[in-house]
């Protein structure tokens, strides 16, 4: 029986002994995966941030679309609003704005409606210094005193925004 064992193990083939050269080829090989898998993790990283910028992008932009959805409507009223507002004007000087007092209850429905709407009246004084940011001046005229030189001398339109927005720049008279 030794002599079966023998001659079966002398028949078995010894596999051969891996050579530098095949074991420096493979550590190459596992080198470059490791940089393509390196490289991939990259990608993906960077494709993932770009996806989760996009959304927060989309997402704000969202939000302000929401916030001015109606800034045409409203910037098509105000005109009207502006032209309530100098009728019920003119009738409190002529002593009669009890002959319109369906007019000031509808503009004051129509100032509550577009302020809940978000749309607030930019405040402007006269004497505050003009400011071309926040401004529109639509003439020039002769400071009375030398204390008013660049300052508003005179409001001729209200100005109004939506949220944080300027929708239309109050329209000033400055003096020079």
């Amino acid at each position: 029986m030794a002599e079966k064992q023998t001659k079966s193990s002398a028949t078995k083939k010894k596999a051969p002994a891996k050579s530098k050269a095949s074991k420096k080829e493979e550590d190459i090989v596992l080198v470059e995966l490791k940089d393509a898998l390196s490289q991939e993790k990259d990608k993906y990283l960077r494709l993932f941030a770009e996806f989760e910028n996009f959304k927060k992008r989309t997402t704000k932009e969202r939000i302000e679309l929401f916030k001015t959805a109606g800034q045409e409507v409203i910037s098509s009223l105000l005109p009207i609003l502006d032209d309530l507002e100098r009728a019920i004007s003119q009738f409190e000087k002529q002593g009669t704005l009890e002959e319109i007092q369906g007019f000031v209850l509808i503009n004051n429905k129509l100032n509550g409606i577009l302020k809940s709407s978000g749309l607030e009246i930019s405040t402007v004084n006269i004497g505050d210094v003009f400011d071309a940011e926040i401004h529109e001046a639509i003439t020039q005229i002769p400071a009375p005193e030398e204390a008013k030189k660049g300052k508003i001398i005179d409001v001729v339109e209200k100005g109004y925004q939506l949220g944080e927005k300027i929708i239309r720049y109050p329209k000033v008279v400055v003096g020079k």
